[in-house]
């Protein structure tokens, strides 16, 4: 296990209600940009209860409505004016991990002098942020408890992620009843995304590690078990708290920090989102079991195997055997239980035209991930994953 440095600076108000704790905002001062998706949270009534919370606070609410699921760089530009011109003191998302994005990148745009899109190709140049809260509706990317933010930039099919300490929410309310509405392939869309998150964090050759893998084994268990218990039973409020909670925990650097590769099925399906605009969930859940066949060798055969072992309670001495089936697994448990498109054309991607220069920005992005990949693996990946 390699050296590390863990903070998680977040506030989390967890459960039923939570919601009141808005009115901590004022601990950052008086102005407020509300960041949110396509309306959802208005025909719900998180809209009007925030509003009223922050209303009776003494805050000043600006909005900046419609931020795409696939947060563009266009509608972070739009929040940074507002910010600069309206004197914003902190940023709210109501939402899932694309408001959350959008807010992040926005709040350190506000306080830097060029273009946002710089802190994208850059995080480097990111120095501060505004204060940032976040009131989550949907699990999945785990962006209201850690540094992480991807924005579009879909006139030039580019798709990236950006991370700093300065964008961690300061605080988060976590309501696991506001996922009741949330839709069958949203949901499963979200539990292969709290999976793949893990995946990336779980499969690599750092010796010495055993508590994050087992606390990784414990939540690719909790998504198995409560993702389809979610399809079943949407108001199941165990279900989501769980799938809430797992979320969090994938990405907040607690099974990632001592062990962390690379990642490479993420920079694999940014290129699908940057030029197919697909839901990012299903383009992981693609991916996820072609990767896994295309890097299983005799290397890595145990690591598979263990995750055989653990998480899907396979018996057997042939790590092989025991590898391969987990694999079978996985794509049973995407394609089947949670009902998800099994391969690119069911997401509308018919062709190869795109995949070459996809494939190289891949393998630039994934540069000492689990297993080298190079251009030419992720193109085999593709055409694999095509169907």
């Amino acid at each position: 296990m390699y050296n590390f440095t863990y903070s998680v600076p977040t506030r989390i108000h967890f459960g039923k209600g939570q919601i009141s704790h808005l009115n901590e905002l004022r601990e950052s001062g008086e102005k407020v940009l509300l960041c949110y998706g396509g309306g959802s949270i208005k025909k719900n009534g998180i809209y009007d209860d925030a509003m009223k919370i922050m209303k009776d606070a003494g805050l000043t609410v600006f909005e900046l409505s419609g931020v795409e699921p696939n947060p563009r760089i266009e509608t972070v530009r739009k929040g940074v004016e507002m910010c600069r011109a309206e004197g914003i003191d902190m940023v709210l998302a109501i939402g899932g991990g694309s408001s959350i994005d959008c807010a992040k990148v926005i709040a350190a745009g506000a306080v830097y002098d060029g273009d946002a899109w710089d802190l994208v190709l850059n995080p480097s140049l990111i120095k501060g942020a505004l204060p940032i809260y976040s009131v989550l509706t949907l699990s999945a990317t785990g962006s209201e408890m850690d540094t992480f933010a991807v924005i579009s930039d879909m006139s030039k099919n580019e798709k990236w992620g950006t991370g700093s300490p300065f964008m961690t929410p300061k605080m988060s309310v976590l309501d696991p009843t506001y996922t009741y509405t949330v839709s069958r392939k949203q949901t499963a869309a979200g539990t292969a995304d709290m999976m793949s998150h893990t995946f990336e964090n779980y499969f690599h050759h750092e010796k010495g590690s055993d508590v994050q893998e087992r606390f990784a084994e414990g939540i690719l268990k909790t998504c198995i078990k409560y993702g389809p218990a979610a399809l079943d039973q949407p108001d199941n409020y165990d279900a989501r708290a769980n799938l809430m909670w797992a979320g969090s925990h994938a990405i907040n650097g607690l099974i990632a920090n001592g062990c962390q590769p690379a990642w490479c099925v993420h920079p694999m399906e940014h290129e699908l989102s940057a030029f197919y605009d697909i839901t990012h969930g299903e383009g992981l859940a693609i991916l996820t079991p072609v990767w896994m066949e295309h890097v299983l060798n005799e290397g890595n055969k145990a690591i598979f195997a263990a995750y055989g072992r653990n998480v899907w309670d396979l018996t057997g001495e042939d790590d092989m055997a025991v590898a391969k089936e987990a694999i079978t697994k996985t794509r049973e448990f995407f394609f089947e239980t949670m009902g998800m498109p099994a391969n690119l054309k069911a997401v509308g991607i018919n062709d190869e035209t795109h995949f070459e220069v996809m494939a190289e920005k891949a393998a630039k992005g994934s540069v000492g991930s689990f297993e080298p990949l190079s251009k030419e693996d992720i193109v085999e990946i593709y055409r694999a994953a095509l169907g």
